[in-house]
């Protein structure tokens, strides 16, 4: 895979319910973690005192974060809508030359700022609430 282009690492939202997604506006920086818990299955028998892990057994989660220029776009008003509302719509992720990710998140944080001189900002903090699709490009 060749470098990429950090922005084009894309957040969308699904704007209505429907499937029609919308690209974020104003992000400037975006962050995709996956996360696995383990399961130690290690006991006195295990080989030489070394742990050992239950395959598939843990909970599975991801994370999304974002921040970006304040633009009071129709996705700006989503967004609000959707934490206020404690919603879990469908994002996507779209990572360039690899492949999109796609499933139900909550907004766990939503926050702006500003400064005198200043542009207003916002960050975007996202929990997965379900089960995650990945198809490859």
């Amino acid at each position: 895979m060749a470098v990429q282009n950090g922005r084009d690492l894309l957040i969308k939202m699904d704007m209505t319910g429907d499937g029609a997604y919308e690209t974020v506006a104003g992000l400037r920086a975006t962050r995709l973690a996956f996360n696995a818990e383990t399961v130690d299955v290690t006991s006195l028998e295990s080989p030489g005192g070394w742990r050992e892990l239950l395959g598939g057994a843990g909970v599975r989660s991801a994370s999304i974060s974002g921040s970006g220029v304040f633009r009071d776009a129709d996705s700006d008003g989503r967004a609000r809508q959707i934490f206020f509302d404690a919603e879990v719509p469908r994002f996507q992720v779209v990572i360039p030359d690899f492949g999109t990710i796609e499933g139900p998140f909550q907004i766990t944080g939503l926050e702006y700022s500003g400064s005198h001189n200043g542009e207003a900002t916002y960050e975007l903090s996202l929990a997965s609430a379900g089960a995650l699709s990945f198809v490859a490009l």
